[in-house]
């Protein structure tokens, strides 16, 4: 059986800000990312199979994807929690607003590589992660492939 890979395409809005970063990006701002999402593997071909010819169910990809990510980070401020930021990220919280710590930068590098790990996690076992592009803007992108990670 061939090997059939399928992807699936979310967009989603967050903010960040880059410590110790020498440009603009220093500073609070935010992004309307796309994430593409491509996983491989062999269209199932049991014909009892009420998902028979599919990879994955889109429905079931997306429903990953969804809460691993886009549920998560849409509409939240990413900030690396061993900086500074902290005391601004408790201000936000204690404001009201959707703050994530994590214990990296927030680029899109650093971002596709936390979202490739936590959707991997999440897959059947004979589905394979093969890429991620996450769009930060229109002429920017960070892209994750397995082959290059195995």
């Amino acid at each position: 059986m061939s090997k059939i890979r399928i992807t699936k395409q979310f967009t989603f809005e967050t903010g960040h800000a880059l410590y110790g970063y020498d440009g603009k990006c220093k500073n609070v701002h935010g992004h309307s990312y796309k994430l593409s999402v491509t996983v491989i593997g062999e269209p199932i071909a049991d014909k009892n199979n009420v998902k028979y010819g599919m990879v994955i169910d889109f429905g079931d990809l997306k429903h990953i994807v969804k809460e691993e990510v886009v549920d998560i980070f849409d509409h939240a401020t990413v900030f690396n929690q061993n900086t500074p930021h902290v005391e601004l990220a408790a201000e936000l919280k204690n404001r009201g607003h959707h703050v994530i710590l994590v214990d990296y930068q927030p680029t899109s590098e650093n971002m596709v590589i936390d979202f490739a790990a936590k959707i991997s996690s999440r897959l059947p076992e004979n589905i394979k992660l093969h890429s991620l592009r996450l769009q930060e803007t229109e002429t920017s992108y960070a892209e994750w492939y397995l082959s290059d990670n195995q």
